[in-house]
């Protein structure tokens, strides 16, 4: 499904809310909103005018995940994340 503006409706922005993105805080206007591969992804042109794409989980564009929004930026980490690096950190010692 897509969020990308319409014909006619109001142009839509995101910010880049990852505060360890290289593009961080940066604002771009959505070109479209799609899901890639099992990941929800937000289309932006570049500053050369080229179509780049970022996780939507990297952006306000995708809403407020409900974790982020309840821990206040108490928490870096989600449970899952902290499990899953735990694991590849397990496979790299073997």
């Amino acid at each position: 499904m897509s969020n990308a503006p319409r014909e006619g409706s109001a142009r839509q922005v995101f910010r880049v809310t990852h505060p360890f993105h290289p593009l961080f805080g940066r604002e771009f206007e959505l070109i479209e909103y799609r899901q890639n591969w099992g990941e929800d992804r937000a289309y932006f042109r570049d500053a050369e005018g080229g179509l780049q794409s970022i996780l939507a989980s990297c952006t306000d564009a995708g809403g407020t995940d409900a974790f982020v929004e309840i821990s206040a930026g108490r928490c870096f980490f989600r449970y899952e994340d902290l499990v899953r690096l735990a694991d590849l950190l397990k496979e790299k010692e073997a």
